[in-house]
């Protein structure tokens, strides 16, 4: 080996082995949350409608042990929150650097919290912000709140020491309740892109359920999180709320269902009431175009389970067995068509993925009627079929009675 190719191969060595390019934890401001509310007070040269105001949830890494015993020196707040005002997302958060001590952080960023005055008048830029910025992950949970997004980020649950992690497991989690579906920034920046699909983000809210551990009987001292059903937008503004029942029924066309509930009256005491559990659905939207117009047909073919009866039930009885499968069936069906008739007649908005399915069985006949498809949506067909399969009692094959 020559030389000058030996010296080139050393300093080429030194090079690559530095640490030019680090980044010491105990120098970054690590965010775990983000919320973005409209300005209340607004600064000099901000007019009130205008400007954000944006909250970062930092965790405090000497005292997020606990809530107690912090180490010398600590607080014992296992997050540090600030806010600050801007014209701009970026401007705002800009002026977090004017007082914060570290540079904020954002690749363990959990969840992206917009209050709903803001995502009334539009969310684009809060899209093109966060999915710009190369820290972030695609993969961050976003979220609506009636609520100051800014007291749902900071909200110290009984359960999670910190509040971003709680409002992640709450996202995690929810294919258990199916309340709300798991919307991530890449589905939203999809749904706003796209030529077929309006954006639908997830719903929380703060409720006073919890036990205080520190005075005796103080039932709800503290706030919590809750999933609470859905926002619909058209475009990047939020025009609806969906409720419980209808975020239920929105879930199944969006994502894969694990668990759902319907609370049922009994076959034979229609004051007391059982509870169904579905198990496992065959869920299919199946597009059709007929003579110029599209239409739908939904087949929802669902097997579940009684985990609860408040009178008596056994699976060998047919005939309540039967009788528990149409009411089933009939309370789906109604919740899914309550859901499309919101969606087509008040929302105006096709945030169920239908454009979607329809461009890829027909995307000749797409290319004719995507133009005109917020208009052409509202007036579409749909057929709903609901098929019900009580499979068990769980452990129970017998009614229960008391011996007495």
């Amino acid at each position: 080996m020559t030389k000058p190719i030996y010296l080139s191969f050393v300093i080429l060595i030194i090079i690559l082995s530095g640490c030019s390019g680090k980044r010491e934890i105990n120098d970054l401001a690590i965010v775990m949350a983000v919320g973005i509310d409209k300005i209340e007070n607004p600064t000099e040269g901000n007019s009130e409608d205008k400007g954000y105001e944006v909250t970062i949830e930092v965790a405090r890494p000497a005292d997020s042990r606990g809530q107690t015993g912090a180490p010398s020196g600590g607080t014992g707040d296992p997050i540090w929150s600030a806010s600050s005002q801007g014209e701009t997302l970026f401007e705002a958060i800009r002026h977090l650097a004017s007082f914060s001590t570290r540079r904020v952080f954002w690749a363990h960023n959990y969840i992206i919290v917009i209050n709903e005055d803001v995502a009334r008048e539009g969310i684009k830029d809060v899209i093109d912000f966060f999915t710009r910025n190369p820290e972030l992950r695609m993969r961050t949970w976003v979220a609506i709140t009636p609520n100051k997004a800014k007291d749902v980020i900071s909200t110290v649950t009984g359960l999670e020491v910190i509040p971003g992690e709680a409002l992640d497991k709450l996202y995690r989690y929810t294919d258990i309740s199916g309340a709300s579906p798991r919307t991530e920034l890449l589905d939203v920046q999809s749904a706003y892109l796209s030529e077929t699909t309006q954006p639908v983000i997830a719903r929380v809210r703060l409720i006073e359920r919890g036990v205080s551990n520190k005075k005796v009987g103080q039932a709800g001292a503290y706030k919590q999180v809750e999933l609470e059903g859905a926002g619909v937008f058209k475009g990047d503004k939020l025009v609806g709320i969906l409720d419980r029942d209808d975020s239920k029924a929105a879930v199944l066309f969006i994502e894969k269902v694990r668990s759902q509930i319907v609370v049922l009256s009994c076959p034979k005491n229609p004051e007391d009431v059982l509870t169904a559990e579905i198990v496992h659905d065959r869920f299919d939207v199946t597009p059709a175009y007929k003579n110029g117009k599209p239409s739908f047909t939904v087949n929802f073919k669902a097997f579940v389970n009684v985990v609860e009866a408040g009178c008596p039930f056994t699976i060998e009885d047919e005939e309540d067995v039967r009788t528990i499968e149409k009411e089933l069936e009939r309370t789906v069906k109604g919740n899914i068509e309550k859901l499309l008739t919101k969606a087509q007649k008040e929302y105006k908005s096709d945030f169920l993925e239908l454009g979607q399915r329809f461009n890829n069985k027909f995307p000749s006949e797409w290319k004719t009627i995507k133009k005109s498809w917020n208009s052409t949506f509202s007036d579409v067909e749909f057929t709903v079929n609901v098929d019900a399969k009580v499979k068990g009692g769980v452990l129970l094959y017998s009614p229960t009675r008391s011996g007495k």
